[in-house]
């Protein structure tokens, strides 16, 4: 599944189909027992990559979701990620910037978010934003925007370098489903707190922004730091395909129980004695 999601060299998101299931024949029954078959493993490979780094492991995992709004990146964190101890899990989601964060560098709050050793990030929207809307919405004259490409560019090889497996998803959703989730938002008074006015005025500038992805994809993408684009009009493919993404990245870490420091029989007769 992991290489069929893999962005292409030359991406253009209107040539995938949002509700195509690449790499996975069943329907949303199979999905979602397959999803629920990766929950031990995950949990166990979560756990290991903890444990190894109370023995001086320094390697973490990184996943960074982007998406036009309503695409599932909360169904992903409660469902993916929400199987695993939440102790292993450093979760930051990136707002508007505030007014000391504009003061600084695009990256400097970036920074200060990604995962402790042993941790899984999960970065719910992230740097991207600078290149996305910052650009669709002009918020940085054009020849900074496209310095921002270099600048994550290198930042994320630094990161890959430093011992952090990176994992890039764009949930990629079509503008049909995206219009049937906001009027169900409208028509559910429990899920009125999740619409925003806002988003309408985004949808207005869906080939823009489209635009924006393909070239930050086409701009960023390394093998230290792949693109995965994810078709999201079924939710429950989306979330199987971005477990799939990190059972990979963590079974190529392929952490290991730490020994133990000290004497087990002894310690079992210790125990005994007591």
């Amino acid at each position: 599944m992991d290489e069929l999601l893999r962005a292409p060299a030359d991406v253009r998101l209107h040539d995938i189909d949002t509700r195509s299931t690449p790499g996975f024949d069943g329907d949303k029954a199979d999905g979602e027992r397959a999803l629920a078959d990766g929950v031990d493993e995950l949990s166990s490979l979560q756990e290991r990559l903890h444990a190894a780094s109370t023995a001086g492991e320094t390697r973490r995992v990184l996943l960074v979701i982007q998406a036009m709004d309503t695409a599932g990146k909360g169904g992903i964190v409660r469902h993916v990620i929400g199987s695993v101890d939440p102790q292993g899990v450093q979760l930051a989601a990136f707002k508007r910037p505030t007014e000391e964060e504009l003061s600084h560098h695009f990256l400097w709050r970036v920074e200060k978010q990604l995962p402790a050793v042993g941790k899984i990030g999960v970065f719910d929207r992230s740097h991207y934003e600078d290149v996305l809307i910052g650009r669709v919405r002009e918020l940085a004259p054009a020849d900074e925007i496209e310095q921002r490409y270099d600048d994550i560019a290198a930042f994320e090889r630094r990161v890959a370098d430093s011992g952090t497996s990176i994992v890039k998803v764009m949930l990629h959703i079509s503008k049909d489903e995206q219009k049937e989730r906001l009027a169900e938002r409208l028509d559910r008074p429990d899920k009125h707190w999740k619409y925003n006015p806002g988003d309408i005025d985004e949808r207005m500038l869906w080939a823009e922004y489209e635009r924006a992805y393909e070239l930050a994809i086409e701009r960023t993408d390394a093998d230290h730091a792949p693109w995965f684009i994810v078709p999201a009009d079924r939710k429950w493919y989306a979330r199987l395909a971005v477990q799939s993404l990190l059972l990979s990245a963590l079974r190529d870490l392929d952490p290991q129980w730490p020994s133990a420091d000290f004497d087990v029989e002894l310690e079992k007769q210790r125990l005994a004695d007591s």
